[in-house]
């Protein structure tokens, strides 16, 4: 009972953070709300263990699943060697950077568990920034690169860590066997997640096929998905976390939730939201509650000589200034490269320009890896330095938060307005038309074959169909006209028509929200029935999430 209630006060503390940051409009950072609220909770009584194996199985495996799910593809294929460059090569040099940097500043601290500290911070968390990104100019192309590290850096971070670790306790290490190991970990995860994920589709496209659709079967199967590719690939001894990462991209690439009617995939979209928002606030909170011991930690550290009381905050700040130098370092570097490149094979070449080298330096946040890793060191009589790095890692989290929500918002005014976002834009706008076009050309093709002698002579005639085709064409032709106008509009005069549509939109959702609060007042007075209300109401939600993610699509003033 202590654990269930346990369970429910965290979920409800972290729907409440949600709620006090929209209502009071603050521009602090979910993730840093919901970690002072642990640690506000665990200073008021509240502890709670923390379990890695199990942490990583029901909270990071759904989250990287879901977050593999929606990437981008078309974007992760153009981005893929910048990606695999930054999830690989990084790592390898944030590890051996803050390695070697905290054994010289620390010389207590031994190089192979300094290596294991700076191999659990190599992994980033863009999740954390990803409210202050999205908030801001940021080029899509920039958001696209920092999901997509993040998405794939965790197995090589985790490698490093574990073989820093084996150095530290045994004192032997092989570059041969390191290696070896790296390569079947990854390709090892990969593959079993592709596997386990094509069944998957496989078995419910034949399933979808003889009319199977059930919306709470389809969902809860889809929900252990996650949690079974991981436990397999784990068995093995591969990635789990690059075997869901695998399986959503699978599932994606499939296509087999577009096989599903439209009620499934909605409900799905809408449970995958509510559990992505609460294990995100989950994780946060887990990490304030371990907080205030972290803290009595390092007194005693500090208490006992090991590590004077300058050294160890010196030491966290340092640290995250080594690794966020390093991640800029590299990023000019391969721009760099990339650059004579193309200038060698006469290729076009887009490079970023220095805000956007300082947001991917600064976006490289540590959080929910790092913390399930470093909370894994062996004991303190195998690992005498255990409670050091695990002090040293919660700072270099925290502080790295800290900076991307101060200096995140700063570099993002040096970015040129607009940038990255017409593009998506104008997109939006061509892919309406195009698809108004198709709609206009099967309504003419269904005109005429009904108006056509030959039609008419198979048989009867259809009047209702012969009447409603020519109303439908007329209707997507004055449609079209009037995105054409649009269109045509928008390039002429871009800053008025767009305060003209963001006024149009504000007016249909004041619209929508007062047809809504009429169909609750019906059903109030008994006009309608529950059924008919549920069904309304749906469609008024579906007409208004479209409104509002139209909105979101535009380009901020």
């Amino acid at each position: 009972m202590h654990i269930t209630l346990l369970a429910l006060t965290l979920l409800t503390v972290v729907g409440l953070t949600g709620l006090i940051a929209r209502v009071l409009k603050l521009r602090i950072p979910m993730p840093l709300l919901q970690i002072a609220a642990g640690a506000a909770a665990a200073l008021a009584g509240v502890h709670v263990g923390l379990d890695t194996d199990l942490f990583l199985l029901l909270f990071i495996s759904p989250l990287l699943f879901v977050d593999a799910y929606r990437v981008p593809m078309r974007e992760f294929g153009e981005l893929r060697s910048i990606i695999v460059a930054m999830a690989v090569g990084l790592v390898a040099l944030s590890t051996l950077a803050g390695g070697y940097f905290l054994d010289w500043l620390l010389p207590t601290v031994p190089l192979a568990a300094a290596f294991a500290l700076a191999g659990a911070l190599s992994p980033t968390d863009a999740i954390a920034v990803s409210g202050i990104l999205r908030g801001g100019r940021t080029p899509p192309r920039i958001i696209h690169l920092l999901r997509g590290e993040a998405l794939l850096n965790d197995a090589s971070g985790l490698v490093c860590f574990k073989f820093a670790v084996a150095a530290a306790t045994t004192g032997i290490f092989s570059l041969k066997a390191a290696s070896a190991n790296f390569a079947w970990v990854s390709l090892g995860g990969i593959v079993t997640g592709v596997i386990i994920s094509l069944c998957a589709s496989r078995a419910e496209s034949m399933l979808l096929r003889r009319g199977y659709d059930d919306p709470p079967s389809h969902m809860l199967l889809a929900l252990i998905l996650p949690f079974f590719t991981y436990l397999v690939a784990e068995s093995i001894e591969t990635s789990g976390i690059l075997a869901v990462v695998a399986a959503g991209m699978t599932i994606r690439l499939t296509g087999v939730m577009n096989e599903t009617e439209i009620g499934t995939r909605m409900r799905a979209t809408a449970l995958w939201e509510t559990i992505s928002f609460a294990l995100n606030g989950l994780v946060f909170l887990l990490l304030g509650l371990q907080l205030p011991d972290l803290v009595h930690q390092a007194r005693a550290i500090m208490h006992s000589g090991g590590v004077s009381p300058w050294e160890l905050p010196i030491a966290i700040v340092a640290l995250q200034a080594v690794m966020t130098l390093s991640r800029l370092a590299w990023v000019s570097a391969s721009v760099l490269t990339r650059r004579i490149a193309a200038r060698l094979w006469r290729r076009p070449f887009i490079g970023a320009n220095w805000p956007e080298r300082l947001i991917l330096a600064l976006a490289g946040t540590r959080g929910t890896i790092t913390l399930a890793a470093i909370l894994s060191l062996p004991s303190a009589e195998e690992f005498p330095e255990r409670s050091l790095l695990i002090t040293i890692a919660a700072g270099v989290i925290i502080m790295s938060l800290l900076g991307a929500s101060v200096f995140l918002p700063l570099v993002l005014r040096l970015l040129p307005s607009q940038e990255g976002t017409n593009r998506t834009q104008q997109e939006l706008d061509e892919t309406r038309l195009a698809l108004v076009r198709v709609a206009i050309s099967v309504l003419k093709d269904e005109a005429s074959r009904h108006n056509s002698p030959a039609g008419g002579s198979a048989g009867e005639p259809e009047p209702a169909q012969s009447r409603a085709a020519p109303l439908l064409l007329q209707e997507y032709q004055e449609l079209l006209h009037t995105l054409d106008s649009k269109q045509t509009d928008l390039e002429a005069n871009r800053d008025e028509l767009l305060r003209n549509r963001r006024a149009e939109l504000a007016i249909r959702l004041r619209v929508v929200r007062a047809q809504r609060k009429a169909l609750k007042e019906f059903l109030h007075d008994g006009n309608l029935n529950d059924e008919t209300e549920r069904v309304l109401a749906r469609q008024l939600d579906v007409h208004e999430q479209e409104l509002i993610d139209e909105a979101s699509a535009l380009p901020h003033p």
